[in-house]
Order: C-alpha cells, then sequence, then structure tokens
C-alpha cells in the first residue's frame, strides 16, 4: 500500500535516508526538486510547498507541485513533480510530470503507481492531456509511462544529441 503525500517536515528522517541514497548512488537525481539540499530542512519543504503557489520561483519557471511515495511505515520510496503549465522547455524535454524511485526500490512496480497517482493529481489540477516525457534510453520509464497510456509523439534532440521521448496521457 503506498501513497502519495505532500512534503513535511514531520517525515525529515525519512527523506533524509532517500536523498542521502540517491547522493551515494551518484545517479542524476529525478525529478529535479530531490536536488534542493535539505541542510535546513524546513526551508526546503518550505520552499516546495510555495512553488506550488507561484512563490518564489527562477524567471521563465512555472508553478509546480511535489509529492512523496510513501509505504505504509511512510519510508519514502520515490519524489514526483508535477509542473501545472509546460514552458517552451517543459513542452519539448520536461513534461507535466517528473517522477523517480530510490535506486534501492526499483522494479518492484512504484513508478508505474506513482505515476498513476500523480495522474489523478493533474486531473485535480485540471490538466488533460498530460505530457510525460524520458530519455530515449531510459527503457524502465518508457514502459512506465507505456503501462499509463502514454501515447508516443514526436522526439525531442537536445543540442547534445540526447534523444527526448514525449508521450501524451489523457
Amino acid at each position: 500500500m503506498v501513497q502519495l503525500i505532500k512534503p513535511t517536515v514531520d517525515l525529515q528522517p525519512a527523506y533524509l535516508s532517500f536523498y542521502e541514497e540517491w547522493k551515494a548512488s551518484e545517479e542524476i537525481m529525478i525529478p529535479w526538486v530531490i536536488e534542493k539540499n535539505p541542510s535546513d530542512f524546513p526551508a526546503m519543504v518550505q520552499s516546495l510547498l510555495d512553488a506550488e503557489k507561484g512563490i518564489g520561483l527562477k524567471e521563465n519557471w512555472v508553478p509546480d507541485s511535489t509529492y512523496w511515495l510513501v509505504d505504509e511505515e511512510y519510508r519514502i520510496l520515490g519524489a514526483v513533480n508535477i509542473r501545472h503549465t509546460l514552458s517552451e522547455y517543459l513542452f519539448n524535454a520536461g513534461g507535466h510530470i517528473g517522477y523517480g524511485v530510490r535506486p534501492s526500490e526499483r522494479q518492484k512496480g512504484y513508478a508505474t503507481k506513482m505515476l498513476a497517482l500523480a495522474l489523478e493529481e493533474t486531473k485535480k489540477l485540471g490538466i488533460n492531456p498530460v505530457l510525460v516525457c524520458c530519455d530515449a534510453v531510459n527503457t524502465p520509464s518508457d514502459k512506465t509511462i507505456r503501462n499509463n497510456g502514454g501515447v508516443e509523439d514526436t522526439d525531442f534532440v537536445e543540442d547534445n544529441g540526447n534523444v527526448i521521448k514525449r508521450y501524451w496521457i489523457g
């Protein structure tokens, strides 16, 4: 049994475990919000909650909602970031939803469930259809998106040659 919850200072130990596991893996931290330095944890949580209201955004950034995927023991298994609108960059390469599962919990179905739960949240926000993207080399994410009804659109090729797969759901 898993659920999405809004960031809360009450889960600081669980979040730090999640964060440190990602850092130790030396992988790219996805979604981007988990790159935020948690040393001032209350301020980090507040910045996530403010972003949902459009407070304190960088220029050309859009409001976004962050959720943590937790199990019944409130262990953080993953994170998802929902962008309320699309900038040009997000339309090409980021999409409405970014998500990631902590390295030790992958290949257990959590990404598919997390994306399904995130799609429920996009409905509440009135986002339809929903654009979800992944690198072409990220086969597990590609499968997750397809398992949630993703319909392939035109790929986007970044300046460095990286190919972004783009899918619409809804």
